[in-house]
C-alpha cells in the first residue's frame, strides 16, 4: 500500500513523536508514505477562526499537491483532517469560484484510525504482532475534530465510534467502557481560559480513572498534549498518562517501547513490555 502523507505542523513541533510512531508503524504494516513536498500549515484554528478564504485556500493548497500525487492522503492529526476535509467540500460545491474549475480529486482524505482500524490493517496487525498488551486497561478518548461535524468528517459512527476500541482490542489491550470517550478536552482554550480547560480536562481524567482505566489513548496531538499537561495541576496518584494509539501499536509489534518515547510524556508512563506478555502493566518512573 502506498500513501500520500501530510504530517502538518504539530508532528513537525510538540508532537514530533507522533510523527515518528505513525510512520514506524506504517512501515512494519508494509504501508509506504509519499510525504506531500512542500506542504503548508493548513489553518487550524487560528486560519478559520480570523477568515473564512483564508481558512479554504491554505488547506486547498495542499490538496493540489496532493492531486499531482494521485495517491489517498494520510492525515495523523485531528485538526489538519478536518480542515483538509473541509476545504475539500468547499471548493467541490463551488470551484469556479476558488479558481480550480474542474477540480474533482480521485484521491480519499484517511484519518489515521481509519486506516488503521480498517480490516485489512487489524489482519496485518494480528499476523505482526510480537508481543500482547494484555491487561493494560485503556480509556479510548476521540475529543471532538476526527469525529464532528460529520457533515464535515464524514464520520458514520460519531458519537459511538470505535476505531480506537478496535485497534486496541487488536493488540490485546481492554478499552473500558466509560462516559467521556467524545467530550471536548478544551483545547481551544487552553491558553485563554485556562480555567475552564481545566475543569473539562479534570472530568475527563476522573471519568477515565473511574472507570479502571490505567491510561488513555487518543489519536489527536492536540488531545495528547492538553490531556496530559493539565494534569500536572492534578495530584500524581490521580494522573494518567495519555499515550499516542501508534505508540502502543508500535510497542505490540515489535517488542519495545522506545526511553525517548517514555521522555516525551509530561505524566511519567513506561510500559514494560515483557511484562504484558503474561499480565500486562503500565509502570511509572520518575523523570530524569
Amino acid at each position: 500500500m502506498k500513501l500520500s502523507y501530510y504530517p502538518g505542523c504539530s508532528l513537525r513541533g510538540t508532537a514530533h513523536d507522533y510523527d515518528g510512531s505513525v510512520k514506524a508503524v506504517c512501515a512494519e504494516l508494509g504501508i509506504e508514505l509519499v510525504e506531500l513536498a512542500d506542504w503548508n500549515c493548513c489553518g487550524a484554528s487560528s486560519a478559520h477562526m480570523t477568515e473564512h478564504e483564508l481558512g479554504v485556500r491554505l488547506p486547498l493548497r495542499n490538496l493540489l499537491i496532493a492531486g499531482e500525487l494521485g495517491l489517498d492522503v494520510l492525515v495523523p492529526c485531528a485538526a489538519c483532517f478536518q480542515r483538509l476535509k473541509a476545504a475539500d467540500k468547499e471548493v467541490r460545491k463551488a470551484p469556479k469560484f476558488w479558481d480550480v474549475a474542474g477540480y474533482d480529486p480521485t484521491f480519499k482524505i484517511v484519518h489515521i484510525s481509519t486506516l488503521l482500524s480498517s480490516p485489512d490493517m487489524i489482519r496485518r496487525l494480528h499476523e505482526r504482532a510480537t508481543h500482547s498488551l494484555s491487561g493494560l486497561r485503556i480509556g479510548c478518548y476521540y475529543g471532538c475534530l476526527s469525529l464532528r461535524h460529520p457533515k464535515i468528517t464524514d464520520a458514520v459512527h460519531f458519537e459511538q465510534p470505535d476505531s480506537l476500541e478496535t485497534m486496541m482490542d487488536a493488540i490485546g489491550a481492554e478499552p473500558v467502557r466509560w462516559s467521556h470517550r467524545t467530550e471536548c478536552c478544551s483545547g481551544s482554550l487552553t491558553m485563554a481560559r485556562p480555567d475552564i480547560a481545566a475543569r473539562l480536562v479534570g472530568d475527563i481524567v476522573g471519568a477515565a480513572r473511574r472507570a479502571g482505566a490505567e491510561a488513555l489513548v487518543t489519536d489527536c496531538p492536540m488531545c495528547q498534549a492538553n490531556v496530559e499537561s493539565r494534569q500536572l495541576e492534578l495530584p500524581e496518584d490521580e494522573q494518567l498518562p495519555v499515550y499516542y494509539a501508534s505508540e502502543l501499536l508500535y510497542a505490540a509489534l515489535t517488542g519495545t517501547y522506545r526511553a525517548e518515547q517514555q521522555r516525551v510524556h509530561l505524566v511519567s508512563a513506561t510500559i514494560d513490555v515483557q511484562a504484558c506478555r503474561e499480565d500486562g502493566r503500565i509502570g511509572r518512573e520518575e523523570r530524569p
